[in-house]
């Protein structure tokens, strides 16, 4: 079977389910000039396995195939069969591929892409980043694999978010020390806004009413007003902030310290903060859909790479469990089910997928090189 280049199959798997055909039952109170009547001729009877056709248009069931994209540093973006756990393709890219996400109704990939890099699988306790160029984002049509639309953005362009509305893609720009806001109709760049110093992983509130930016070359995180599209405030977190979560209810805010070595959880309405250790380098970090655990991936360096992901139960604010990855893990995402965990192995080139219940990886897949980013068609 073919695969056209970046493209998420879009077909329905149609089930057919097949049931048994009964009888009909003969009517016991027949009168006696009926019983001996001649019977009325019988319709063709279908083979054994085979049903009717109004059936079996009753009994049709769409059912979605999912798929999981790996931004690659080295050049290139994994596809992955979710259930089959398989790659199916490894597209190649001009540049390095930071981070990718599916837009909210599955139907366009974005990509951060950098031309080049000076180190790959970069340390994220270098206050530069390691980079200092100009950028991308790259929009494909995930039905037919066609690129949309290149939209320049600014110096090393790290995380791209789409709101939930899915009207805008933000991006920010590590070394311009702003983000990028690129409408989805025209894909242009309608607006600049400010952060503060590296800005790098992001997420957006459930309502789209805030942006919450870790930037890395200081110990704050940018609150940014969606609608102004402008920075509000920033909240002083720690040493090194690299990414951030949010609380379905907007309420807490989860941000991986790196050279801390801790996951810092701040209460919106007081901004106060917590903090929990996790392990050595810890990149970024993921609540799963019902808030009960947050994920944060402990990368280490190239030169001593860790090796495990965090569990915090978030309501008990303690370690859940240390779960064992692959050297380097960085990116990482849970199910939309929650049964399952995906996590970036930058420094050996794989993905782990984890059962969530048992924290044990049960498949390890090898991706292409330096993986970072994950995403998942919804």
């Amino acid at each position: 079977m073919r695969i056209r280049k970046f493209a998420i199959i879009g077909a329905f798997v149609v089930l057919m389910i097949l049931t048994a055909c009964n009888s009909a039952n003969t009517n016991t109170n027949s009168s006696e000039q009926d019983e001996k009547a001649s019977p009325a001729p019988q319709a063709e009877k279908a083979p054994e396995n085979q049903v009717p056709e109004n059936q079996a248009l009753e009994n049709q069931v769409e059912v979605k195939a999912n798929y999981l994209f790996t931004a690659n540093e080295g050049g290139s973006i994994s596809k992955i069969d979710v259930a089959s756990n398989e790659v199916l393709d490894t597209f190649e890219v001009e540049g390095a591929v930071h981070n990718v996400q599916i837009s909210p109704d599955g139907k366009v990939l974005a990509a951060t892409v950098v031309p080049e890099m000076e180190k790959e699988g970069a340390d994220h306790d270098d206050d530069e980043h390691g980079m200092a160029m100009n950028g991308f984002t790259h929009f494909f049509d995930v039905a037919s694999g066609a690129l949309i639309k290149s939209v320049e953005v600014g110096n090393h362009p790290a995380h791209v978010v789409y709101t939930n509305d899915g009207k805008y893609a933000w991006v920010t720009n590590n070394e311009d020390n702003n983000v990028s806001v690129i409408e989805t109709v025209d894909y242009k760049v309608i607006q600049t806004v400010e952060t503060g110093k590296g800005p790098h992983g992001f997420r957006i509130s459930a309502d789209d009413k805030f942006a919450y930016v870790a930037n890395m070359g200081e110990d704050t995180v940018s609150v940014i007003d969606i609608a102004a599209m402008k920075e509000s405030k920033r909240i002083k977190v720690g040493a090194t902030p690299v990414t951030t979560a949010i609380t379905a209810d907007g309420k807490i805010l989860m941000v991986t310290l790196n050279t801390e070595n801790v996951l810092a959880i701040v209460d919106l309405t007081t901004e106060q903060v917590d903090k929990i250790e996790v392990g050595i380098g810890p990149a970024q970090v993921y609540v799963q859909a019902d808030d009960r655990y947050v994920f944060v991936a402990n990368q280490g360096t190239a030169e001593n790479p860790s090796t495990t992901v965090t569990k915090v139960d978030l309501a008990e604010r303690k370690v859940a469990a240390t779960i064992e990855t692959g050297d380097g893990a960085h990116g990482l995402l849970t199910s939309p089910d929650t049964k399952r965990l995906y996590v970036t192995n930058m420094f050996e080139d794989t993905l782990s997928i984890i059962d969530n219940e048992t924290n044990q990886v049960i498949s390890t897949i090898n991706t292409g090189k330096t993986p970072n980013g994950v995403t998942m068609t919804p």
